[in-house]
């Protein structure tokens, strides 16, 4: 946005709401002033009616005629002849209606309907002699009622509402149309002003685009105003001049910036393969720091694909490798794009990690997310396997949390960034139960802990992987469950409360309630048969529910 309109916006503003605030003001006071005026105007009218009226029956009264009816009918045709005199404008009428609504004088033609008459009675009702406006004959009227009770009569003087407020309207027009055109002139006049006190500036701003397009030192700008905008003109001549001393010398180093920046960038392209881009930025930030390692609480993610020499047996080399390709370039994107580092490629194994180099708040909930993706993943890649006529790539992925050590692991000529640590082992062991549990995704204790809360989790066991002693918990997760898959995880998570307190009966019970909803469950059909033969050959007096896994 130029500074010519930013002018115009500020200034604008505040002229604008200058002559709002005086056309309202005036407006207010005449629209106000004509108002009283007519509401008075038709109140006179009605107090002067009502008088008559009353001077008329008290005639009656003083002659004893108020019971003669021809005599009443007199007074009643003189009260109207004299509402008639008092007729001023063609929609303007007087009219009275008796205690049924109908009409019982008029001086004009007049229809009520039947709303209309029941607003009409209401008011007589209440006796209401205010100001007001509704309907009457399918016109909106502005009325002043009062009631007559001699003859129990209500009488309403009244004008078409448009009439009443006829004056207050045109005024409204004649402000706005005077706004509108005060609104126009001052935006013409504040333009014209904006674009002189603008123009030094644009010249200025012309003269340094010139310069930028023609890369010509030369050029200066006039100093015409001995102002702001002079000392402008004179201060942007005087550094134009400096920049013409110092060019040469900055090509020189731009043109070094230039080549450095593309040798560094040739580096970053050819690393960026092999390691992950965030720590080549802190290479290049902290070199000496490389060979430092870390202990740092990671998740780590290992995936493998089941039986795969069986599938390289059955597929020319060309073929394996083609789609071993595409198979990993759809679980390496799932990774990178949940913030994970892909450590290495162990045969047709993926090892990945979430939480370095860099560390972030949802590095555990993302590597489970990361997990399920893969599934997913695998699940799209074995429809386009199928549709090939290739076999499909059934994955297992077991995810580990906790403490490793991360760093470069090697020598200044031969290093590989890397965790080790137990954890890491036990995430290769997780992954490895993938096949004897029948489950595509199993996660660690530690990792439920972080994940239960965003994401539905199901407790599969408590196993001693091989080379340990100590159970651990292991679980199953997914991203959304069914009602079925709902009702069963819950039955079965409280039957393996049974099953730790070797109440084998009853969890047995919970377990058959799991198959009946999920008939093909392998993880029940398992622990059922554990269960049976703990009843025949009941376990040790220490048992505590930890399943050793047998070496093979």
């Amino acid at each position: 946005m130029s500074i010519r309109f930013k002018i115009v916006l500020v200034v604008l503003p505040l002229m604008i709401v200058t002559l709002i605030l005086g056309g309202a003001s005036s407006y207010f006071v005449a629209s106000t002033g004509i108002t009283r005026i007519a509401k008075d105007f038709l109140g006179f009218k009605a107090s002067e009616l009502q008088k008559y009226a009353e001077g008329q029956w008290l005639i009656l009264l003083q002659n004893d005629l108020a019971d003669r009816p021809e005599m009443v009918k007199a007074t009643q045709a003189g009260i109207e002849n004299f509402a008639s005199s008092m007729i001023r404008s063609g929609t303007e009428v007087i009219f009275a209606i008796d205690n049924k609504g109908q009409l019982a004088m008029s001086t004009g033609k007049i229809t009520i309907g039947d709303e209309e008459r029941a607003a009409l009675l209401e008011m007589k009702k209440e006796g209401k002699n205010d100001l007001t406006t509704l309907p009457v004959g399918g016109v909106e009227r502005v009325v002043k009622g009062f009631g007559f009770e001699p003859y129990d009569w209500y009488f309403l003087v009244s004008e078409v509402r448009d009439t009443f407020y006829h004056d207050v309207d045109r005024i409204t027009y004649q402000t706005l149309y005077i706004l509108a055109a005060a609104s126009l002139l001052s935006i013409l006049l504040l333009l014209i002003f904006a674009r002189h006190l603008v123009n030094p500036l644009s010249r200025v701003a012309t003269t340094m685009k010139q310069i930028i397009s023609s890369n010509d030192l030369s050029q200066r700008v006039n100093v015409e105003y001995k102002d702001e905008t002079g000392q402008l003109a004179h201060t942007f001549n005087l550094m134009v001049s400096e920049l013409e001393k110092a060019y040469n010398q900055i090509k020189s180093y731009a043109f070094s910036a230039v080549v450095a920046q593309k040798k560094e960038s040739r580096i970053r392209n050819i690393f960026q393969k092999y390691v992950p881009q965030e720590l080549i930025d802190r290479f290049y930030e902290n070199p000496e720091s490389m060979l430092v390692g870390d202990n740092r609480v990671l998740s780590i993610l290992f995936s493998d694909i089941r039986s795969f020499s069986t599938i390289s047996e059955g597929l020319m080399p060309d073929d394996l490798v083609n789609s071993l390709n595409q198979y990993f370039s759809v679980m390496v994107d799932i990774i990178m794009n949940r913030g994970g580092i892909v450590d290495k490629y162990i045969g047709d194994a993926i090892m990945a990690f979430f939480g370095a180099p860099v560390k972030h708040e949802n590095d555990a909930l993302e590597s489970v997310r990361a997990g399920i993706e893969m599934v997913e993943g695998a699940a799209e890649f074995n429809r386009r396997q199928l549709a090939s006529g290739k076999p499909e790539f059934r994955i297992g992925v077991g995810i580990n949390y906790g403490i490793v050590t991360v760093g470069n692991i090697g020598t200044e000529k031969k290093m590989d960034y890397t965790v080790i640590g137990d954890m890491v082992n036990l995430a290769s062991r997780l992954e490895g139960l993938t096949k004897y549990y029948r489950q595509e995704l199993i996660i660690s204790e530690s990792l439920y802990m972080k994940v239960k809360e965003d994401l539905p989790c199901r407790l599969l066991d408590t196993v001693a992987v091989k080379g340990k002693k100590q159970g651990t918990r292991i679980y199953t997760v997914q991203k959304t469950v069914t009602e079925n898959e709902d009702k069963a995880w819950a039955l079965h998570n409280s039957a393996m409360s049974l099953y730790y307190n070797q109440n084998f009966e009853e969890a047995i019970t919970r377990f058959r309630q799991v198959q009946q909803l999920l008939p093909d469950d392998p993880v029940s059909s398992m622990l059922i048969a554990r269960c049976e033969d703990f009843l025949k050959n009941p376990p040790a007096p220490d048992w505590n529910g930890v399943h050793v896994m047998k070496e093979k």
